[in-house]
């Protein structure tokens, strides 16, 4: 098992688990969880089947009293309706600040879990434990967390870090290949934006099963990446802005196709290739680079190319991004892989970031 620390100015010092099996083990852990009365497990309905059971036995064998809410898989379920609706459970069931929320699921579990413990009661403890692969190298660290406002994606949030992050690779065997293909955007991302080493040691794999069984360590090498990140800058004002690579271009694809069309990470795909490719024709990045991207985003199944979309639609969806500061976004673009930097573009601007 491997052991990440994790500190930022605004919380206490949390750890990051990661390791196979380690689910089997949380009947082990009294010495974090012995402290809560009652824990809630937030889940959705897929995940549910595969590990709910497992976890809440591991956890009764504590004493304590676990209860689970279950939510609807998808983005759909990051919403103010699907908040309310767990307030007034948690609320039945009596929850109080002595008790622990447990995110137990993807990206969307996570971040909605994450947007509760925030929010009720001003504040609980909360744990995240992914199952996705996305999750695991990326959402589950960093203590972003929120819900959409329609097809608006994370506007509605807040930095909440977690007491403790539980990462069992074995979670990944349940997930379809898609939903690996969906996660190895954000692992690509962190090979681009930080460590040449990595990139070439994802291009390096001929066969899945080399991939998967590496998994432990690319785990580890992403979340240590992002744990090096949020420790320098927790409220994204300054580096951890570079995190956002493609990301742009990505949740305006997103949600521009009402979240049906593409995964998170295949948007994020194309909007990091676009992004380079911007880059590369201002003489910012090589095109060594860019050929590196495409090739190695066509070798995990990735797309990359621009889909058809209305840009006055897009204009409209991009001014609400988060990145502006006044007329101006920041964007993370890469000079080389394993090397970013931001960059401001002006308003009028970033729609060419949407052409082909």
């Amino acid at each position: 098992m491997k052991t990440i620390n994790c500190t930022t100015k605004d919380t206490n010092e949390y750890q990051i688990l990661i390791g196979d099996g380690i689910l089997e083990e949380l009947g082990q852990m009294d010495n974090f969880f012995g402290n809560y009365n009652k824990i809630v497990i937030i889940t959705d309905k897929n995940v549910a089947k595969y590990y709910l059971t497992k976890v809440k036995k591991q956890l009764r064998k504590l004493g304590i009293d676990v209860f689970a809410i279950i939510v609807t898989p998808g983005e759909g379920s990051k919403s103010l309706a699907e908040a309310e609706e767990i307030y007034y459970k948690l609320n039945e069931i009596g929850v109080t600040r002595s008790d622990l929320i447990i995110a137990l699921g993807g990206g969307v579990v996570g971040d909605l879990a994450g947007f509760i413990a925030a929010t009720y009661l001003r504040g609980i403890d909360f744990v995240q434990m992914p199952t996705s692969l996305l999750a695991m190298v990326d959402s589950s660290v960093g203590g972003k967390v929120g819900i959409d406002l329609g097809y608006t994606k994370n506007i509605v949030g807040s930095f909440y870090q977690p007491k403790l992050v539980i990462t069992d690779p074995k979670c990944l065997n349940t997930l379809n290949d898609k939903y690996l293909t969906d996660g190895m955007a954000e692992v690509i991302k962190y090979g681009c934006i930080s460590s040449s080493k990595l990139f070439l040691r994802l291009m390096s794999f001929q066969y899945q099963e080399d991939l998967i069984d590496d998994m432990e360590e690319i785990i580890a090498k992403c979340v240590t990446i992002k744990r090096n990140v949020v420790e320098a800058d927790e409220k994204e004002s300054g580096i951890r802005r570079i995190l956002n690579f493609g990301h742009t271009i990505g949740h305006v694809i997103e949600s521009y196709f009402k979240f049906k069309r593409y995964t998170h990470g295949e948007a994020v795909a194309i909007g990091m290739y676009q992004i380079t490719k911007m880059s590369c024709r201002e003489g910012i990045t090589t095109e060594k680079a860019l050929e590196n991207l495409q090739y190695i985003l066509e070798t995990y199944g990735l797309p990359w190319e621009l889909p058809e979309m209305d840009q006055s639609e897009v204009m409209k969806i991009l001014s609400s991004d988060k990145k502006f500061e006044g007329d101006q976004l920041n964007v993370c673009v890469i000079p080389k892989i394993g090397k970013a930097e931001i960059v401001k573009i002006k308003k009028d601007q970033a729609i060419e970031l949407f052409k082909n």
